[in-house]
Order: structure tokens, then C-alpha cells, then sequence
């Protein structure tokens, strides 16, 4: 498998270079195309020649499968293209996209092969499997599942969604003329006709497998929480640097591979200097471009650390809310120091598995830190993230 892309495509190690991978791509793309064209042709005329509904819908859905590589392949060419005035971000979300169109396709063999099936049950139609028939259906696939690992070894080299997608659909595909097969020995040795029902079977598992892939290549258009993996090394990266205290509110966006943008807000003294704080926020985006590809920006976020008291309370109200909500923590934290009152101002990062609303965990809280002290008056914003990410050096 790795002897075809290495043909085709010159440095196949460097499957970072979105060049690279575009190849792999097309080459991928190539490959399902001929190989389908062919399984077609052959499944074609044996289903002819037997007068097997199931053969030739099987042969019908390698058609369909060659479309889904011709997809496929555009999709590739198009996430290719560099940024422009309209898309800011590329164009690497067309490779989701073609992932989306190659899930629809498959479902909708499966709805249509369910139609024919249940037409074949209602008005069964004699069939005959020779020797050769037998023989197509085999070999068929033997290449299905050469397809399968082909399409997977591929797409988790260059951690493609839609090659991963077809991968599954190859897979589909060699059980698809598995069970045709199945059906085809039991007619030749026991006369029974079980075209229809082996054909309905086959569509009910290609209608669930096309569900699944539906939800699996279009997570990413949606958009989907990091990968816990990724979090945690931006966390330690940016604590690593001197001057940082804190880091909190990290979103991620991915706009395909390679294209990863990122945001956070750094906590730094306000005792500081505030050119030298911004040299290190500069460095830190830098480094991240360079070194990880991400494109960061960071929101700089200047905290008192010279004020004792504040300091105290700021671990008091940290108990607080941990008493509450051990699955959250506070950031931003300041205090306007009055003398009939004073106000405590700061963010709790919630996660979305929280069952509380905001204006009860607001009231819960607010609520706790009163016990503390009768003057105090909280100002709280709740925001809530599929990973509480507050940390603090």
C-alpha cells in the first residue's frame, strides 16, 4: 500500500505539508476510482448473466463508490487552495465537506437498495450463480478489503476525515458482497432463492453505517472540543514561560489540518512592566506559529499580586466555590475595596455538564462567600467549557 503513494508522491513522509497530503489525496482518490470502475464492470455483467438483484446493486454501489472517489478527490484539490479575500482561513474544511457528501451517498444506496429488495421479496425472480459468479464475488472482495485498510492506512497517515470515512464505506462494501455471496452459495447448493432478504439485510447495515459516518465527518464542521492531548500542552508550553502566572478561557478553532487558530488570556503582575509583559506574550505567539503551527492570540490579563489581603480572600473564595462546584475554578479576580462594602469581582469556568443555570451557580456562590463576610457583594461571570481550563503557575 505504501509502495502506490510513495510512486506518486515525492517526500510521502512529510505528511504535514498540506502539499504532501493533497497529494496523498489525489492519489487516493485515483486508486478508488479505477479499482471501482473495475469491480463495476465485472459485478455488472455476473449479475446479468445470474439475474441477481443483490449483484447488481452490489455492482451499482461500486459505480456509486467511484463517484464518491471523484468527491473525494476534488475535495482534496480544493482544500489545496490558499487563503483568500473570502476565506481568510483556507479552504481545508472542503475535505470535511466531501466527507459529508461521500455519508449522504452512502445512505442513500442503502435507501434505494432497501426499495429493490423489498420489491425482490414481494416478486421473487429465479436466479442461477455459475462457477465464474462465485469466483467475481470472491475476488471482489478480497479487493474491497484491500480498499478498506488502503483508504485507512492512508488517512490516518495524513489524519484525513474523508478518507477515514471511505475507508468505512470499503469496508461496508466487502460485508455488502459477503452476504451476496452467502446468498449466492446457499441458492447453488440448496436451491433456496434468498436474493430479497439478503439484500434488505445488506441495506439496513448500510443505512446505520451511513448514519454513522454522517455524525463522524460532520463533528468537524460543527466543531468539536480539543483533544484533551492538546490542551494540556498548550498549558504547560505557555506556563513555561517566565512572567505567566495563569492562563484561562483557551478556545480552539480547527479549520482543517494544519489549520489550527487558538485564543487565551495570560494572567501576568500588574506589578510588571507593562513592555516587558507584552515581550513575552509576543514571544509566546511567535513560538507557537514556529514551533506548532497554531496560531495564537492572547489577551493579556493584568493581577494584583502585591496585596496581601486580596490575596487571602482570593484563597478563601477559592474554597468557597471549590465547596460548591469541585468541577469548576475562578479566574480574573479582583476586589474593590469599600467601607460599607466591597465588591468581588470574578469568572468561574463551568462545564457544560453542570446541570446548574448560570443565575444558581451566580446565587450558590454568592450565597457561600456571604458567610465569609456580610459586606461582601459579588460580581460573578459564569462561563461555561467542555474542559474547565483555569490554571495558574
Amino acid at each position: 500500500m505504501d509502495f502506490i503513494i510513495k510512486l506518486f508522491v515525492k517526500d510521502y513522509g512529510k505528511t504535514e505539508s498540506p502539499a504532501v497530503r493533497e497529494k496523498v489525496g489525489k492519489v487516493a482518490g485515483l486508486v478508488g476510482i479505477t479499482t471501482n470502475l473495475l469491480l463495476f464492470l465485472i459485478k455488472f455483467l455476473a449479475g446479468v448473466f445470474s439475474h441477481s438483484l443483490a449483484i447488481m446493486a452490489d455492482a451499482v454501489n461500486n459505480l456509486t463508490d467511484s463517484g464518491s472517489s471523484v468527491i473525494m478527490l476534488v475535495g482534496f484539490k480544493l482544500a489545496g487552495k490558499p487563503a483568500d479575500e473570502k476565506h481568510p482561513f483556507g479552504h481545508a474544511r472542503m475535505e470535511y465537506l466531501s466527507g459529508v457528501i461521500v455519508s449522504f451517498i452512502v445512505l442513500f444506496l442503502g435507501i434505494q437498495l432497501g426499495r429493490s429488495s423489498v420489491e425482490k421479496i414481494i416478486t421473487p425472480e429465479e436466479t442461477s450463480y455459475g462457477l465464474w459468479t462465485i469466483l467475481i464475488l470472491i475476488v471482489s472482495i478480497g479487493l474491497k478489503l484491500w480498499q478498506c485498510l488502503f483508504y485507512r492506512k492512508a488517512g490516518k497517515k495524513i489524519h484525513s476525515e474523508a478518507l477515514i470515512a471511505t475507508s468505512g464505506d470499503s469496508r461496508n462494501d466487502a460485508v455488502t458482497t459477503a452476504v451476496v455471496l452467502l446468498g449466492a452459495l446457499i441458492t447453488r447448493v440448496w436451491g433456496w432463492n434468498l436474493d430479497g432478504v439478503l439484500g434488505l439485510a445488506v441495506a439496513a447495515f448500510i443505512l446505520v453505517s451511513g448514519v454513522k459516518l454522517i455524525m463522524e465527518t460532520g463533528n468537524p464542521l460543527l466543531g468539536v472540543a480539543p483533544e484533551k492531548e492538546l490542551v494540556e500542552d498548550i498549558y504547560e508550553t505557555i506556563l513555561s514561560y517566565e512572567g505567566v502566572i495563569g492562563i484561562h478561557d483557551l478556545a480552539v478553532h480547527s479549520y482543517g489540518v494544519g489549520r489550527c487558530f487558538a485564543s487565551v488570556h495570560c494572567e501576568v503582575p500588574a506589578e510588571e512592566d507593562i513592555l516587558k509583559s507584552h515581550d513575552i506574550i509576543d514571544n509566546i505567539e511567535r513560538d507557537f506559529e514556529e514551533n506548532k503551527g497554531i496560531h495564537l492570540v492572547i489577551h493579556l490579563d493584568p493581577i494584583v499580586t502585591g496585596d496581601e489581603r486580596t490575596n487571602l480572600l482570593k484563597e478563601q473564595v477559592k474554597e468557597c466555590v471549590r465547596k460548591i462546584y469541585p468541577e469548576t475554578s475562578i479566574h480574573d479576580f479582583r476586589v474593590v475595596w469599600g467601607v460599607t462594602h466591597s465588591n468581588i469581582v470574578f469568572d468561574v469556568a463551568a462545564p457544560f455538564s453542570l446541570a446548574d443555570s448560570e443565575q444558581q451557580i451566580k446565587d450558590r456562590i454568592s450565597q457561600e462567600i456571604s458567610c465569609l463576610d456580610k459586606s461582601y457583594r459579588t460580581v460573578i461571570t459564569v462561563d461555561r467549557e467542555g474542559v474547565v481550563n483555569s490554571l495558574e503557575s
